[in-house]
């Protein structure tokens, strides 16, 4: 890919204006782009081809429309389906060929789901023949399902807590299988198997919001959560040689990040800042600031091709060269298309930049020039 952007930023290939609210990054996979939008007060699915063109779109019922309206969940696909949450709290399975739905469960009716403040914001998490969400129930806290047919194959009962807009990751640690999440108050793991609870570790954050998914390496698990009147910052969190416990190995409470992502690269944690143009590099061993930087406004983060690509909350999309002794802006360009928060994560799929902000999703060209011979 592109190692430095034109002054103006990469070529736009293609923009869809019209998507409507929402927050969640498009899904792909089979040469097709999944993504959710609101234009009224109404869930719509819609599908595209990698040229832009929209295939197909779906109504899929009522969606979140008070604080931050919108459909907040990032499409799963796999073999022809594809799974996502409403901001509702309404589960889905749906053909990928057409949006028929397979099947539809609404966590708040099955599973006691607790109302929070801000909408459903998870993706689901694919294991196998099962998709793993958080209804956040107090008897029903993480679920699994049979992905073909809706089914409960376990219920973990966690702490009991609502869901705090964590997307769950799956651990694979030695011979162990764990589903990693939190909710409101709590770091949980659970056995992948069977659904037991094995541990919960203390994180608290005084608007139960947890948004960020956690991040593992080596045995250690990191997370990372906003500011409020009481917070943890970021955690290192150490499991067991069987990951069937574990314990804090270092907090920083300095250093806060509400939604951008954190990406664990060299052994040092990358993170931003929400409200705060400031980006910083922690030592993942000790959980020390490596520096704080303020080239770059705080946002969703991630991570390609040995560089890093910033989506700043204030509509810039910069392109960084980052290590444990410092970063620099490589380019950078103002997404000028679009409506609302730029909240939305990036997604990049074959030498392509997808962006969306708000009621549109752009596709910019990264790709590098195909090296000519000599």
């Amino acid at each position: 890919m592109l190692k430095q952007w034109p002054d103006d930023g990469p070529e736009l290939l293609w923009s869809f204006e019209g998507l409507g609210e929402g927050h969640g990054s498009p899904g792909i996979a089979e040469d097709r782009l999944y993504i959710l939008g609101m234009p009224d007060t109404t869930g719509i699915i819609y599908c595209f081809d990698l040229m832009g063109d929209l295939l197909w779109q779906k109504d899929y019922g009522p969606e979140w429309h008070t604080n931050y309206t919108g459909p907040r969940s990032t499409p799963t696909i796999t073999d022809g389906l594809l799974y996502f949450v409403s901001g509702q709290g309404v589960a889905f399975c749906m053909d990928a060929k057409n949006g028929d739905v397979i099947w539809k469960i609404d966590m708040f009716e099955n599973y006691g789901a607790q109302g929070t403040s801000w909408g459903i914001a998870e993706s689901p998490l694919l294991d196998g023949d099962r998709i793993i969400l958080t209804p956040g129930g107090q008897e029903h806290n993480v679920v699994a399902l049979d992905r073909f047919s809706g089914e409960l194959i376990w219920s973990a009962s966690g702490n009991g807590e609502q869901s705090a807009y964590c997307s769950p990751i799956m651990v694979e640690h030695n011979d162990a299988r764990l589903i990693v999440t939190m909710t409101a108050e709590s770091i949980l793991g659970i056995d992948a198997v069977d659904g037991k609870t094995l541990w919960r570790i203390p994180h608290n954050q005084g608007n139960k919001i947890h948004a960020n998914s956690p991040v593992y390496e080596d045995g250690m698990v990191f997370c990372a959560s906003d500011w409020a009147k009481t917070t943890k910052g970021h955690v290192m969190i150490q499991l067991s040689e069987d990951g069937r416990t574990a314990e804090v190995g270092w907090r920083n409470e300095e250093r806060f990040n509400l939604l951008g992502g954190i990406i664990l690269h060299e052994e040092c944690l990358y993170s931003s800042s929400f409200d705060k143009k400031e980006w910083y590099c922690l030592d993942a061993a000790t959980g020390q600031v490596n520096y704080v930087s303020d080239q770059v406004a705080g946002g969703a983060l991630i991570f390609a091709d040995g560089l890093f690509y910033c989506y700043g909350t204030d509509g810039v999309m910069a392109l960084i060269e980052a290590n444990e002794n410092g970063c620099r802006v490589i380019s950078s360009f103002e997404v000028t298309l679009g409506s609302d928060e730029h909240w939305a994560h990036p997604v990049i799929g074959k030498g392509v930049l997808y962006l969306r902000h708000g009621n549109t999703l752009m596709a910019y060209d990264i790709s590098a020039a195909p090296s000519q011979p000599e």
